[in-house]
């Protein structure tokens, strides 16, 4: 890859799952994040100033892909500013473009639909996990309340939205990084997680009004629903990578879901 740029730059990994990204250094001044075969959705990221500026796309011989980006000193979010209203602003923009979601339909994604993530769900979990009480019941909850949370909105929703995906600049600028998991489908999806995991239940409906919606039944159960079934997907992901302490704090964290 240091022939892209010339002998002057320094050439790292910048670490992650997949080993595909790397970081860029010439004369500890300049600074770029790299990335090889980033979905072509990067661009219109970028375009509609949701992560970081896209510098430049280059194919490599061999087909590879490669993508620079400005390198921007941040951090991430911390717990008690996901409930800013920054925060749902972003969220709000994301899930309102039209640009992201021509683009993810162009790159074949299809909405994703309850009825499809339930069977998934039904065929992915390990037979000694479904015979947990508290993966029994939540598996019946997500089943019984399927007909309850049809929505006829489908947008661009990230999947992942962790605080530790949220990066504030030096120069105040917010963005929602690491788009690998992008699907079209409820909004809910989102919102859900966010909800549950950093906004407290009495300060729900004020968050929502920021974001644009008012907090109904509706809009409730299909949180509700979502958040357990992605809790149950992280059960099995964790449990494969033998990570158990991570897996027992979800299957705790349902069992609380399931009595609101």
């Amino acid at each position: 890859m240091e022939h892209l740029l010339g002998q002057e730059w320094e050439i790292v990994p910048a670490g992650g799952a997949t080993g595909e990204a790397f970081i860029a250094l010439k004369d500890n001044e300049q600074k770029l994040f790299l990335k090889r075969n980033s979905s072509p959705f990067l661009a219109v990221l970028s375009a509609e100033g949701i992560v970081p500026k896209l510098v430049w796309t280059k194919r490599l011989e061999n087909g590879d892909v490669i993508t620079a980006q400005h390198w921007l000193n941040g951090r991430e979010l911390s717990h008690q500013e996901m409930n800013e209203e920054r925060v749902a602003k972003l969220l709000r923009k994301i899930h309102r473009s039209k640009p992201l979601l021509t683009m993810l339909k162009r790159l074949g994604k299809s909405p994703l639909r309850p009825e499809s993530i339930l069977t998934q769900l039904e065929t992915s979990l390990d037979h000694d996990i479904v015979q947990l009480p508290v993966v029994y019941e939540a598996i019946a909850f997500l089943q019984n309340n399927l007909l309850l949370i049809d929505c006829d909105e489908t947008v661009v929703c990230h999947g992942d939205v962790n605080h530790n995906n949220w990066l504030m600049t030096k120069g105040e600028e917010l963005f929602l990084i690491d788009w690998d998991g992008a699907i079209i489908g409820d909004p809910a999806i989102d919102l859900g997680v966010l909800l549950y995991s950093y906004i407290p239940k009495d300060d729900w409906r004020a968050w929502l009004s920021q974001y644009g919606i008012i907090l109904d039944a509706s809009l409730e159960m299909r949180m509700k629903w979502h958040v357990i079934a992605q809790s149950l997907s992280s059960i099995q992901w964790h449990k494969e990578k033998n990570r158990l302490e991570e897996m027992n704090r979800l299957i705790q964290n349902i069992a609380s879901i399931l009595k609101k």
